[in-house]
């Protein structure tokens, strides 16, 4: 039996199949998860509603799964091939205790990973995460009597239930991009059946991804996008990732939107509609939210939160927010508009929307925010082991720095935000972060300024001479 502790990540389960698990570690995992669910809803046969996505190893890990949460007493109701949120919608439609859903998302192949939740609508925080890994590794597992049923064409009912809400008067040309993952049988049928014409790009599944990772933050999809958004002369393209629940966006000219500036577009699309609302959004997302003039004039308050899409689940939850958006492309939309959960065609969804009530292409839409300079997130390698003293090491650092008043590119550090590793702002509202990756290991860096892109780029260069200097960083996986 193999199950390295490390793949238990702060909120869900990622490991290399079969280096750092085999299949009894899955059954393991399921008989911890099952023992978890039983504790929580102190039910002898809880129902855990269970999906996979299309890697080749999917299926049998899911079998495994299956075979440890049955064994502890659980009802699995197996809705076979899906996406997250497929699964996520699963326990609201079906009612259920529990879910996981087998997936390792983005990931190359080679990697497998669980996303589980008992809360509607959540999915693991670090406590769940580390109780289960607790339950699991010291086996403290519940002996029980379990079944298997499998639901027929859950798909179908997923896919109705987003068109139905969600019929569009425009016709918008869409380029639909999925990287050969999962998203690739639900996405280009869903949008069209809201009424988008489909342009399909890498739909057919093929779990090798022969071109890229189904990544929407990746260039290389993202330049495919372009491509194919040029060539046809698309309104807008989207980018799923492996397991549907995020989102990337392309412009009718072909360019990239950052979803942090999605999301501001989409909140100030609600926000007169939805006066009062709270919007939560990520520490890696633009400074823009916070003296937006339409969200201010319509009432609106952002909350910045920690990174990760159970934490801005949670926050989403807590808040009774209207939406949440995060840089990564996981956007949250609660009542009425969903139920909480990221789900990167509902976004998409709601991109139609917003062109739909503006009579405009997409790249006047953008150009009414004021400029800024992003960098992508950068991701520098750092070990599981050291990367959260790494960043430790950062917030003192840079608390230190503002304490000196010592200034980057001539400016001042006014404000810095340690929710989530450190969020540094300067004088003319440039920013830059350094926070440990959740599911790998890296750190993450983004830098932002309205001023100019050599200002991003020197604070971008201020942060990576701190990092080098600590002596624990390794290659960056893209560079500014």
């Amino acid at each position: 039996m193999k199950i390295n502790p490390n793949g238990f990540r702060e909120y869900d389960a990622r490991w290399l199949y079969e280096k750092d698990i085999d299949l009894e570690g899955i059954t393991d995992l399921g008989k911890g998860l099952g023992s978890q669910i039983i504790n929580h809803t102190k039910k002898t046969n809880p129902r855990v509603i269970v999906g996979h996505d299309y890697r080749s190893y999917s299926e049998s890990i899911k079998k495994a799964l299956i075979n440890g949460l049955a064994s502890t007493g659980c009802s699995v109701e197996d809705i076979g091939l899906s996406l997250s949120p497929t699964v996520y919608f699963a326990q609201f439609n079906l009612n259920s205790d529990a879910i996981a859903m087998v997936t390792a998302s983005h990931n190359e192949n080679g990697w497998t990973g669980v996303k589980m939740g008992i809360k509607k609508g959540l999915t693991h925080a670090p406590e769940e995460m580390s109780e289960l890994k607790e339950i699991t590794l010291n086996k403290k597992f519940i002996k029980g009597k379990g079944s298997l049923k499998k639901i027929d064409n859950f798909k179908n009912v997923y896919a109705n239930d987003l068109i139905k809400k969600n019929k569009i008067s425009k016709k918008i040309k869409a380029v639909v991009a999925c990287g050969n993952g999962t998203a690739g049988v639900f996405a280009p049928e869903i949008l069209r059946g809201i009424g988008c014409e489909v342009i399909e790009l890498d739909c057919n599944l093929d779990w090798s991804f022969p071109k890229y990772n189904p990544n929407p933050e990746d260039l290389e999809m993202l330049h495919a996008i372009r491509k194919a958004v040029k060539e046809n002369n698309a309104d807008v393209g989207f980018g799923f990732d492996g397991d549907g629940d995020r989102c990337g966006v392309i412009d009718d000219k072909g360019d990239e939107i950052y979803s942090d500036k999605i999301g501001l577009l989409i909140a100030r699309n609600l926000a007169s509609k939805h006066q009062n609302s709270k919007f939560v959004v990520d520490v890696k997302s633009t400074g823009l939210y916070a003296k937006d003039k339409v969200l201010l004039g319509n009432n609106c308050k952002t909350i910045y939160w920690k990174t990760g899409h159970s934490h801005i689940k949670r926050k989403v939850n807590l808040e009774k927010a209207l939406a949440g958006f995060e840089k990564s492309g996981h956007f949250f939309f609660n009542q009425p508009l969903g139920y909480g959960y990221d789900d990167g065609i509902n976004s998409a969804i709601q991109v139609c929307h917003l062109l739909t009530n503006h009579n405009k292409k997409m790249s006047e839409i953008i150009n009414e925010l004021p400029k800024t300079y992003q960098s992508p997130t950068m991701a520098p390698f750092c070990k599981d082991e050291e990367k959260y003293k790494v960043v430790e090491e950062m917030v003192k650092k840079v608390e230190d720095l503002k304490k000196q008043n010592i200034q980057i590119d001539n400016q001042s550090i006014t404000e810095v935000l340690t929710v989530n590793g450190v969020r540094f702002s300067l004088t003319d509202g440039s920013w830059g972060l350094i926070r440990a990756s959740s599911n790998k290991p890296s750190l993450v860096v983004v830098t932002e300024s309205p001023t100019s892109n050599e200002r991003k780029k020197n604070i971008f260069d201020f942060i990576d001479k701190l990092l080098q200097e600590t002596g624990k960083i390794g290659e960056y996986d893209q560079k500014i």
